[in-house]
């Protein structure tokens, strides 16, 4: 018998927890309601020798098509409780950014506004120091609630997080973010309201939004952009199988329809390797896959 406020799948398609739309099916996948049921869902599979693998909104990831053998944990949305104290946003691993950057606009909160566009959950965003137009979680994270590898529940200031460009102390381990407090500033609503209506049009004029996909698929290498490389180099819109260069935005990689994992990485090889050999520069992936 499992914890209650645990819900569990057998055989769910990967497909249907990542923006990619990508990936065979986990052999086993839990979606906890609560971080209690998390963290004892974390312990018992442990208990059992089963590192788990943990998933937010899946925005990062690009999935084999053969699936996980493993046992996966999907914090979206059961983990998604949403509240303010004074000038901090407390959120659970689960809380989609949007609903983080609202939730801080209605209470005229500013500083979260560069992350109201971005597709993640909390738990994701603190683990790779998400980022866009100039902000990351790195100039909010006052603390972050983790589930560590011993199985001890622990607090962390920001500043013990290790933060760098899109890497954290956690990118490397297998721990489980609980819940994380954002530090904001007092603001004004409307001002609030209108400069994440202006990112999200930015965003929209200039990424393929309308395809699934799991946003920058290159980390930006130093001096460069990685979408002017790839431009320069002639590859937007070239296509393996179902998955495209968009011609909207060289940095994304999108599925156009029945993409598969190896159509992906293929794309991707053939990208990397052609701005090598033409620009001397080499992309290293941003997106996260896992077999």
């Amino acid at each position: 018998e499992y914890a209650p406020g645990l819900e569990l799948l057998y055989d769910e398609p990967m497909s249907r927890h990542t923006t990619f739309r990508v990936g065979g099916p986990a052999a086993l996948m839990a979606r906890p309601a609560s971080e209690e049921a998390a963290v004892a869902a974390v312990r018992a599979a442990r208990s059992l020798g089963i590192e788990p693998l943990f998933v937010g909104n899946g925005s990062n990831l690009l999935v084999d098509d053969g699936g996980l053998d493993a046992f996966v944990i999907v914090t979206t949305p059961g983990m998604a409780r949403c509240e303010r104290e004074g000038e901090v946003i407390v959120g659970g691993c689960g809380t989609l950014l949007a609903t983080l950057a609202n939730e801080a606009a209605r209470a005229s909160l500013t500083g979260l506004e560069f992350a109201h566009g971005i597709p993640g959950s909390l738990g994701g965003a603190v683990m790779m120091n998400a980022g866009a137009y100039d902000g990351e979680m790195a100039q909010v994270v006052e603390w972050v609630r983790v589930l560590d590898e011993q199985g001890e529940v622990r607090t962390l200031s920001g500043a013990e997080c290790g933060f760098s460009y899109r890497h954290s102390l956690f990118s490397n381990r297998n721990c489980l973010i609980l819940a994380a407090g954002l530090k904001l500033q007092p603001g004004e609503e409307g001002r609030i309201r209108a400069r994440m209506a202006e990112l999200m049009a930015k965003r929209r004029e200039k990424q393929p939004l309308e395809l699934p996909s799991a946003g920058s698929t290159f980390k930006r290498p130093a001096g460069h952009f990685a979408a002017a490389l790839i431009d320069q180099c002639g590859l937007k819109g070239l296509s393996v199988g179902g998955a495209q260069v968009s011609p909207k935005h060289a940095g994304f990689v999108v599925n156009t329809g029945g993409a598969t994992c190896r159509d992906v990485l293929e794309l991707m090889e053939l990208v990397k390797n052609t701005v090598l050999r033409e620009t001397g520069v080499e992309l290293q992936a941003e997106v996260k896959y896992i077999k």
